[in-house]
């Protein structure tokens, strides 16, 4: 038997073979550059001496970027790659900053804070109040806080107001314009798709899901939105006129009117608002330079700054690992919309925030619990898994504090309700006791394609619940019956927890919502105050005394995760940077959705979606 001849390679078969070749090559050579260059960076990163200690007389430099936040909903790894491009984190957790705070009060080496604001994105009043509170106490230990910014928002300035000195750019200024509400309302684009939204609720003030069946806001809705956001607002001047020596109502008078006050100092913002005594004084960049060193601040080692230490420098130069081996206080964080499944930090799953909990409960060394909350709602049956922890927790003979964040409304209030104590701050936003279903049919959507829907069912039922047919009305009434009954499943669980009538929360609820103030007018909450309060209340309840630790409960890390936290926080990171080791700038950035679109993240097709949310933040 003989043998096939061979192939035969004419010119464009070895052509194709030497382009091969070629690609394996470059292939092989950025295999080889990307790994030894990952770990050169590795070795170098864990190879770094680079000098953490706080040097005395230093000036803590709090400059938070981005969101004040409960928890951090940015994994570790984006955490590192923030660093190595050069970004700084986009969040700032509010336990590290008012941690940080407190202990720069005791620490000799910290001589004052420099607190600027300007890139402080978000944050609720709640948790600048808490902030400010921790500034007030650096104060009190009888250290200064200077703040110093160029252009201040309301939210920034809330801050900034806490400072014994607040001093704004020649160029810059305050601009305080009050408190708004606006949303999208999506009724016309829906028409124009075809798509029909049926909202089933109970609740007069219930307006969470109205921008899917109205073109603008309801009557109801802006009559709730007035009160409570009248009530913040309020609270907001009294706070900073108390804090700036001010007349509350001159200050309100001065806010209503700057397009007249404006006018006075032919738009320039820096002298209205020293004019108005809202800052000290105006200074530059360099003025506040100078003033440091003049005031006794040593120099930074190149002789041109001052000697200073930023914020997550010194919290990582003050940190300590390990386990806390006494009983005390757990505290388990619930920050975001509450969906059902497991979740990410930054959000609420019915089945990983009740593990938490339920792994806080189970763990020896937790003789109290603290569930700080902050949250709008979200899905009915995932809060109710919550909820149910909580009273197995309290059932277990450990006692529950709730410490309402900005906001613990709606099923936010749900997971809130069976504790042994709830805080909350006077501007937290809370209350929004309702719920509202929605469902969602598309035959509209298919008939502008030329798509028709038509065929045979064994019952008037069968196939009820098909998306591409129009909702018949006897659907309507199921969903509407089983909104109806978690409506009176919500008032009656909160008035049994709350020990009232039926009838008395039921004339506080209608998903109406309220200030933590005019929450505990309508006792709603126990008591006003901070994270802070709450943890001292949960140690009382369990009797630990006046010396217990303190910890959060929090999902387990791996090592390799431990190691990009370390990465991010970590002083060699500036290393990478001198060597030029920079990422992209768009490795750092998010895509913003409006809030309204958020309930459509979660929703189901073919059943009705069941929320108790709020929505309810000002803007």
């Amino acid at each position: 038997m003989t043998s096939p001849p061979p192939l035969r390679r004419n010119g464009f078969w070895a052509f194709l073979c030497a382009v091969g070749r070629f690609i394996n090559g470059c292939r092989l050579i950025i295999i080889n550059v990307v790994f030894f260059g990952l770990l050169f960076i590795l070795l170098l990163v864990l190879g770094a001496d680079v000098d953490r200690t706080v040097q005395s007389d230093s000036v803590l430099v709090i400059k938070p970027r981005g969101q004040l936040v409960e928890q951090s909903s940015i994994d570790p790894l984006q955490r590192a790659l923030d660093g190595l491009s050069g970004e700084e984190p986009r969040q700032v957790q509010l336990r590290d900053l008012t941690g940080a705070i407190d202990a720069a009060a005791k620490d000799p080496r910290i001589s004052r804070i420099l607190l600027l604001p300007d890139e402080l994105q978000g944050g609720g009043f709640a948790a600048l109040r808490e902030v400010g509170a921790a500034l007030d106490r650096f104060r009190a230990a009888g250290k200064p806080v200077i703040a110093w910014g160029v252009n201040l928002d309301q939210g920034q300035y809330y801050l900034a107001a806490h400072a014994d000195r607040l001093l704004v750019d020649p160029q810059g200024g305050v601009m305080l314009t009050g408190l708004a509400n606006y949303r999208l309302f999506y009724k016309d684009l829906l028409d124009k798709l075809g798509v029909d939204v049926h909202l089933f609720r109970v609740g007069e003030f219930k307006s969470a899901a109205e921008p899917y069946i109205l073109d603008h806001a309801s009557a109801e809705a802006k009559q709730a939105d007035s009160y409570w956001m009248g009530g913040l607002w309020t609270g907001y001047l009294a706070e900073v006129a108390q804090l700036r020596k001010l007349d509350p109502a001159t200050l309100r008078d001065d806010v209503d009117n700057l397009p007249e006050h404006i006018a006075s100092t032919q738009g320039n913002l820096a002298e209205l608002a020293l004019n108005q005594h809202l800052v000290d004084g105006l200074a530059t960049r360099d003025d506040l330079i100078a003033m440091m060193r003049k005031e006794g601040v040593p120099a930074d080692r190149k002789g041109h700054d001052f000697r200073q230490i930023a914020l997550d420098r010194y919290a990582s130069a003050v940190s300590r690992d390990g386990d806390l081996p006494a009983a005390g206080v757990a505290i388990v964080v619930a920050e975001g919309e509450i969906a059902g499944g497991r979740r990410g930090p930054g959000s609420i799953g019915g089945e990983s925030t009740a593990a938490l909990i339920r792994g806080a409960r189970e763990d020896r060394k937790t003789r109290a619990l603290v569930l700080r909350v902050n949250s709008p709602g979200g899905e009915v049956y995932a809060a109710e898994q919550i909820r149910r922890e909580v009273e197995l927790t309290r059932a277990a003979g450990i006692p529950v504090v709730v410490s309402m964040g900005d906001v613990a409304a709606s099923g936010g209030y749900w997971i809130s309700m069976n504790a042994n104590r709830i805080f909350a701050e006077p501007n937290t936003i809370t209350g929004s006791i309702g719920i509202f279903g929605l469902y969602y049919t598309v035959p509209g959507t298919l008939a502008r394609l030329g798509v028709q829907s038509d065929g045979v069912s064994t019952g008037p039922m069968a196939g009820a619940f098909d998306i591409t047919r129009p909702l018949d009305p006897k659907v309507g009434t199921v969903i509407q019956t089983i909104i109806d009954k978690g409506y009176r499943d919500f008032v009656g669980s909160v008035a049994k927890a709350r020990g009232k009538s039926y009838q008395a929360i039921d004339a506080i609820a209608q998903g109406r919502v309220w200030t933590g103030e005019q929450a505990l007018q309508r006792g709603l909450v126990d008591q006003l105050g901070g994270l802070d309060a709450a943890v001292a209340e949960a140690g009382r309840l369990a009797r630990l005394g006046k010396d217990y630790p303190v910890r959060y409960v929090e999902p387990p890390q791996g090592g390799f995760e431990r190691f990009l936290m370390g990465l991010s926080q970590s002083a060699s990171v500036h290393v990478l940077q001198s060597f030029g080791v920079r990422l992209p700038d768009w490795v750092a950035q998010l895509p913003a959705k409006a809030p309204e679109l958020q309930l459509l993240r979660n929703a189901k097709a073919g059943t009705p979606n069941i929320y108790a949310d709020c929505l309810c933040r000002p803007r």
